[in-house]
């Protein structure tokens, strides 16, 4: 699995607003292929069809020998489960404090349930895009769908139809 390592990368992953998450481990994600064929093609061509995690363990999870043994412990976890992901997806796995504490067996269900569920969601948005005969390319939240059609409402303004 490859690295999340920019800034805009971070950004435009927690910007998606789609995250699950469990006791000690908030997952944000952003599917970035077609519809079916995992994803919403909001990066550049160069990142479809690969998996890239990027993970965010605060202060408040430890000193750096915690925040580091954390994040060790994500990194193995996360190639561990790696399978159970969609073919192109951007992760960013955020640490609460309560994940320094957590013993690696938790963390383990922790993750593949995370996993798991990401997963689902993308075979539910696939599912969805193909009974409503929308073109595999149009997306979900970007507001980048279908354009808006030639007929208008009409506006209201101070009580005045324009």
């Amino acid at each position: 699995m490859e690295r999340l390592r920019s800034h805009q990368d971070f950004t435009t992953v927690l910007k998606s607003r789609r995250k699950v998450s469990q006791k000690d481990i908030v997952l944000h994600y952003l599917l970035t292929g077609k519809p079916g064929q995992s994803g919403e093609g909001a990066e550049p061509l160069e990142y479809q069809g690969s998996r890239r995690m990027g993970l965010a363990v605060s202060k408040a999870v430890g000193n750096a020998v915690k925040r580091n043994a954390v994040k060790r412990r994500f990194r193995v976890l996360a190639c561990a489960y790696e399978d159970r992901l969609p073919a192109s997806c951007d992760l960013v796995l955020r640490a609460k404090p309560s994940a320094a504490t957590a013993s690696f067996q938790s963390l383990e269900e922790q993750v593949s349930t995370l996993f798991e569920a990401v997963s689902g969601k993308e075979r539910a948005r696939a599912l969805r895009h193909l009974a409503q005969g929308q073109p595999a390319n149009a997306s979900d939240r970007s507001g980048q769908g279908s354009p808006p059609s030639s007929q208008s409402t009409p506006v209201v303004a101070r009580g005045v139809v324009a």
